[in-house]
Parts: structure tokens; sequence; C-alpha cells
């Protein structure tokens, strides 16, 4: 299994194969064992099929072609309503209309998906992640019928992969990440040392060329992900925290 995890690479294109009720159900039972805030299991996933709403979907995704080109898209979705109507059903005052039961349910919904990532890969299917779910999340509030108190925080597509395979994207070395004991800042050669790699790589070079930019770093900062972008998103996602009722 480590040897698999090792090789793991993320899928955009999938074959022509249904992944079967009986198998996405016992995913799903699987990764509800995961590790959660208080055994309170602060999530829920809506699970798409339906070709129509995927169609519905795609636009807040950027439309992406793997959002309708999956046999299966799961929203994951912090989520305090069921909990709370519990709560209130049975005579109890649950005070969970705050950040911090927020961020309590986006971690337990971020393990529930990855857990379910995990056992996916294991038995045979490819997933993405979907990174495009907060920036758009009032459009996916609005098609999937989500009540007060639940976020989507992460979408997934899901399914078989299509031959060939894509190449494993690179990652940074772990002496880039972790820290023994106490944080160690990086020092500007430190940080030289640990990019090295990752700048030399024949296609990031091109994207470097291809954007007319002088360094890697000026892609991701001028080109992908710029300051004014994740100023308006990030207005507009907590705009849906107060909405949802999280703020």
């Amino acid at each position: 299994m480590l040897n698999r995890m090792k090789e793991r690479r993320t899928i955009r294109q999938y074959a022509c194969r249904d992944v079967s009720e009986k198998m996405l159900h016992e995913l799903l039972e699987v990764a509800a064992k995961a590790s959660n805030t208080g055994n309170m299991q602060l999530y829920s996933v809506v699970v798409t099929r339906d070709r129509l709403q995927k169609e519905k979907l795609a636009p807040a995704h950027f439309n992406q072609a793997m959002v309708a080109g999956a046999p299966v898209v799961l929203t994951f979705c912090a989520d305090a309503n069921r909990f709370v109507k519990w709560a209130s059903y049975r005579k109890a005052d649950a005070g969970f209309d705050n950040f911090q039961t927020f961020m309590a349910a986006v971690i337990d919904s971020m393990l529930f998906a990855q857990t379910f990532c995990v056992a996916a890969e294991e038995n045979g299917l490819g997933i993405c992640y979907l990174g495009t779910t907060t920036y758009n999340a009032a459009s996916i509030i609005e098609t999937l019928a989500l009540p007060r108190l639940v976020v989507p925080i992460t979408a997934v597509t899901a399914g078989y992969p299509a031959e060939p395979l894509p190449e494993q994207p690179e990652r940074l070395p772990l002496a880039a990440i972790v820290h023994q004991e106490r944080y160690s800042d990086y020092t500007e050669s430190a940080i030289d040392a640990l990019y090295r790699d990752k700048e030399a790589l024949e296609t990031n070079r091109r994207f470097v060329e291809e954007n007319g930019k002088e360094t890697l770093a000026q892609v991701f900062t001028d080109i992908r992900y710029t300051r004014k972008n994740n100023d308006f998103f990030s207005d507009e996602f907590l705009k849906v925290l107060k909405s949802q009722g999280f703020m």
C-alpha cells in the first residue's frame, strides 16, 4: 500500500466505466471511520452522478472538464446543521453558530474527504481535488440546496483512470516541510536549496517562459493566484460564512 501511495497521481481524465453503487457505499463507509472532532462528525457529502446536475456544478468550478467528465463528483461539506437539529430535538442548546465550530467542521470534512480518497485509490479509482470549491461556494450552495450551517469545503471527482496515466507531480523534499521539535525559519539560502529542483524542471521552466515571467514564483503570484483574486474570493467566502450562520 505504501508503495502504491508513493506512486499516486492526480487523475483528471476518466475511462467510460461506471463506479458501482456498492463500491461507493463501501468507500464512504470506510471514510466515515476517520477521526473527527468530539465524535460529532460535523460533515456531510453530496454525491453527484446525474449528468445535468454535474453540468450545473461545472461553472462553479470554472468549467474544468473533469467535473462533467467524471462518473462521480463528491462535494464535502462542513456541516453543523445535523448536530444542531439533533441537539434541539433532545432539549439541548448547541452554541455552534460561530467560527470555532466552522473550523472544527472544516477539519472533520477534510479528514473524511482524504480518507475517502485514500480508500478510493487503493481500490483502483483515480481522484482529483477541486480547489475551486470555496471560490464559488454560494453557487454550489444554491445548486445543492445546502441549508444553514452547511458550507462546501472541497469537491472530489472520482472514476477509473483513462490511459495513459499523467506524470506524477513534483513535490518539495521533506526537509522543506518537516521541523524537529521547533519551527526552523527559512533563510534565503535554505529557500534556494529547497526550491532548486522544482525550479529546474523543464515543465516549470516552460511555464516561466510562456508567461513572460522572470521566476516560477511570479507565475504563482502574478498569474495563477493573484492578490486581487485572493482578496475577492476571501471576501465572497466570508459573506457565505455569514449567510450560512457561522459568523
